[in-house]
């Protein structure tokens, strides 16, 4: 670290030049650490916000599951479940180390939104976390806890206000215009009780396989419309020649 940084980081070493050294950071263990369940959650809150375009109209974004958030130096990181940073540039060259994590200095500011997964009681998500993400000034934490391992509620909503969380009552996040809902339906094949995305109507944001799933029922509609509005041309036009025939019949032309 470049002499006169604290150990931890002084997110205004750039206006100076400096630049921390992050040669000693471990940003990734190769450790397995999640269920089934925590594994198709993380994918089902990043997948679709990426799938949707223009969702957040044209400001761009990071969504991440699993990814080290690191707010000093010498403090091991947080790694979310899932977290979302608004406005934020992902970089390009991921061969340099401090593109690969997301290190709070180098994106300037800390994810707008984080995301835990409860399995068990060891992850301190309303305790230690809580604290730990607030100090790193995350506006919005949502804990989701869907086997209930901390109480008799499925859904933990806070606002950070002065660096500290305050519980909410609302699911809309006002300041990044996403909301967060519990859906009961199937995902990847397992119908379950999961947490998802919704906007600002209420309405669930689809995944990429939902939003293929509409266009192919939209077609269908379609198809289904022309093929009704052809057998109605064909009918009338039957009708039509009936119609000119009787009246030939009659010796009466139908032309005239």
């Amino acid at each position: 670290m470049s002499q006169g940084l604290t150990t931890e980081v002084d997110l205004s070493a750039d206006e100076f030049g400096l630049s921390p050294d992050i040669d000693a950071l471990v940003i990734e263990d190769n450790a397995p650490v999640d269920n089934l369940i925590s594994e198709k959650q993380q994918r089902l809150l990043t997948e679709p916000l990426y799938s949707n375009e223009n969702l957040l109209g044209d400001r761009i974004f990071l969504a991440a599951a699993n990814v080290g958030v690191f707010y000093a130096i010498k403090q091991s990181p947080l790694v979310p479940d899932v977290f979302v940073s608004l406005d934020v540039e992902v970089p390009q060259d991921w061969t340099q180390k401090k593109n690969r994590s997301y290190l709070i200095w180098e994106f300037g500011k800390p994810p707008d939104i984080v995301i835990e997964i409860v399995s068990n009681r060891e992850g301190n998500e309303l305790g230690r976390k809580l604290r730990d993400y607030a100090r790193m000034g995350v506006g919005y934490y949502a804990v989701f806890d869907p086997l209930r391992q901390l109480g008799s509620t499925d859904l933990y909503l806070f606002e950070n206000r002065a660096n500290r969380y305050q519980e909410l009552s609302e699911h809309w996040f006002e300041e990044i215009q996403l909301g967060l809902m519990l859906w009961d339906g199937v995902f990847e094949g397992k119908g379950d009780h999961w947490l998802r995305w919704h906007d600002a109507t209420g309405a669930v944001i689809p995944t990429g396989a939902e939003l293929a799933n509409q266009e192919r029922q939209r077609a269908n509609t379609e198809s289904q419309r022309a093929e009704t509005e052809r057998q109605r041309a064909e009918a009338a036009e039957a009708r039509a020649a009936q119609l000119a025939a009787q009246l030939r019949s009659l010796g009466i032309n139908p032309d005239l």
